[in-house]
């Protein structure tokens, strides 16, 4: 994929020289670490929004919830043959 989007930053001294000598651990120039840096950063901040964090009695709380779901009262079985007979089954 081309690269046709730039970033800019201010930095401290120490920041600056803190960034080289990571790139240089690694083989790559500044520019690359940052970029591959910056990218996991914002991969991992994102996947943890995916996650749901519970406190243990919430966690109980849901799985007997999603193990032992409460039963389909009659009016929405009622409505949902009413709408196979509408629709059909799809």
């Amino acid at each position: 994929m081309a690269k046709t989007k730039r970033l800019e930053a201010r930095l401290t001294p120490a920041a600056f020289k803190l960034l080289q000598r990571a790139a240089a651990l690694q083989g790559r120039t500044v520019s690359d670490f940052v970029v591959a840096a910056s990218r996991q950063a914002a991969e991992r901040t994102i996947n943890e929004q995916n996650i749901l964090h519970l406190a243990q009695g919430d966690q109980e709380q849901f799985a007997a919830a999603f193990l032992r779901p409460a039963p389909i009262p009659p009016a929405l079985r009622r409505a949902a043959r009413a709408r196979r007979k509408l629709v059909g089954r799809h």
